[in-house]
């Protein structure tokens, strides 16, 4: 059973409760509509000793951070700003005292960064590595949320920043090389928290998620679920510094911010976008109204059998 097959029979299995006003599985969020127009997401993500992460290879500190940015990430894809989270860790005998307290003095970090209080959780041991589970909380307009389900043919396709660094990075961790630069930025993501908001408030802007498997993985989720399908052209593609096109494209864990936005609106978009972050927006495509990812190289479909990362 695949990753998405195991999600997609839990949806079945819990069809037939009721939603209690929630939107459920499907986006980066479950959604809550609360009232006066405005709506709590809540995200939760695991990283686990040996498949997240290496202990040996990133520091508590390192990770305290990390495990709080994937999951500001995922609010952020939302069009919502983080408001609260919940924190669990399983630690074993080998993880000192010292550890956790630097572990915790990184998540402080990136919470006072954000404002984002920790407001509750569960501590417990661990037989066999490090297991940590945190839940964050964001508020929005109902207007503003994004969805992944809404890109329309015709929209164009952006990302938020460069691709690739993070998964050049893995390969360098990986290979004995811990100490590289993208190898830092691997073990540092940064959430576009300020960027994700900014784009809720954009009605132009349709369907949004973040990159966390890899392009080539995520996407799909956007064109499965809005029922469309997409080209993109490899040249445009923005590889990051001492990455190459294929980890850009599959690396995953680069934490940007994927969406598609109303193409007559994009050219504006882009030049807003520049003037308030410092730093560009990318077009590398645009949705059609068929069905799967296109690869264009030069204008010609490429056959490229290219995934991103998997769970199972």
């Amino acid at each position: 059973m695949t990753e998405f097959g195991f999600i997609e029979h839990i949806r079945k299995l819990f069809a037939e409760f009721p939603a209690r006003g929630f939107e459920g599985i499907g986006d980066d969020c479950a959604i809550l509509p609360i009232g006066g127009g405005e709506a709590l997401v809540f995200t939760s993500d695991l990283l686990t000793e040996g498949v997240h992460f290496l202990r040996r290879a990133t520091t508590a500190r390192e990770l305290g951070g990390k495990s709080l940015a994937v999951n500001l990430s995922d609010v952020a894809a939302m069009g919502a700003r983080p408001v609260a989270t919940l924190l669990s860790v399983a630690l074993p005998r080998d993880a000192a005292e010292g550890w956790a307290l630097e572990f915790m003095e990184g998540y402080r970090a990136l919470s006072a960064r954000y404002g984002t209080p920790l407001v509750g959780g569960d501590t417990t041991r661990s037989e066999s590595g490090i297991t940590i589970n945190v839940t964050a909380i964001g508020r929005c307009p109902l207007t503003h949320l994004k969805r992944r389900r809404d890109a329309l043919p015709g929209d164009r396709v952006f990302v938020a920043g460069e691709l690739g660094a993070s998964g050049t990075g893995l390969q360098e961790i990986l290979a004995g090389t811990p100490d590289t630069p993208l190898a830092a930025v691997h073990r540092n993501p940064e959430p576009q928290v300020d960027e994700g908001v900014w784009l809720g408030t954009r009605p132009e802007v349709h369907a949004m998620m973040d990159l966390s498997d890899g392009l080539a993985s995520d996407l799909g989720h956007i064109l499965d679920l809005s029922h469309v399908g997409a080209e993109i052209e490899l040249e445009r593609i923005p590889v990051a510094a001492g990455s190459d096109l294929r980890t850009a494209a599959c690396g995953g864990e680069d934490y940007k911010l994927l969406f598609t936005a109303a193409s007559e609106c994009a050219e504006r978009l882009a030049a807003e976008f520049q003037a308030q972050f410092g730093h560009p927006l990318y077009p590398i495509g645009r949705i059609t109204s068929g069905e799967g990812l296109t690869w264009l190289r030069n204008g010609h479909p490429e056959a490229l059998d290219w995934h991103g990362f998997s769970h199972y």
